[in-house]
C-alpha cells in the first residue's frame, strides 16, 4: 500500500504551502532543491514515526531515505516489512 498522497500532502503543508499537491513530483529531490534542510528532515522523521507508528533508528537516518516522496514511501514499506519479520 502506497502512502505517497499523505507524504506529498505533509511536505506541501509544512514546506511548500504555495504549491498545489499535483505539482510536486514523486521523484522531486527535496534535499538538493533545499525544500527541506536538516531541521526539516527531523520534522519529517518525527511525522513519519507518528503517522505510520514506526521507530526510526540511527541506522535509518540516511538522507537518501528522505530525499523524495518515493524514497520516503519505500522507506516506510521497508520498515514495516522489517517490523513484520521481527514479529
Amino acid at each position: 500500500m502506497s502512502h505517497t498522497d499523505a507524504i506529498r500532502q505533509f511536505v506541501i503543508t509544512e514546506f511548500l504551502p504555495d504549491l498545489d499537491p499535483g505539482d510536486l513530483a514523486d521523484d522531486h529531490d527535496l534535499i538538493t532543491d533545499s525544500v527541506i534542510d536538516s531541521v526539516g528532515t527531523l520534522k519529517l522523521i518525527a511525522w513519519v514515526e507518528n503517522t505510520f507508528d514506526l521507530r526510526v533508528g540511527d541506522t535509518e537516518l540516511d538522507p537518501d531515505n528522505f530525499r523524495t516522496v518515493t524514497a520516503i514511501d519505500s522507506f516506510i514499506a521497508r520498515m514495516r516489512e522489517a517490523e513484520a519479520a521481527e514479529n
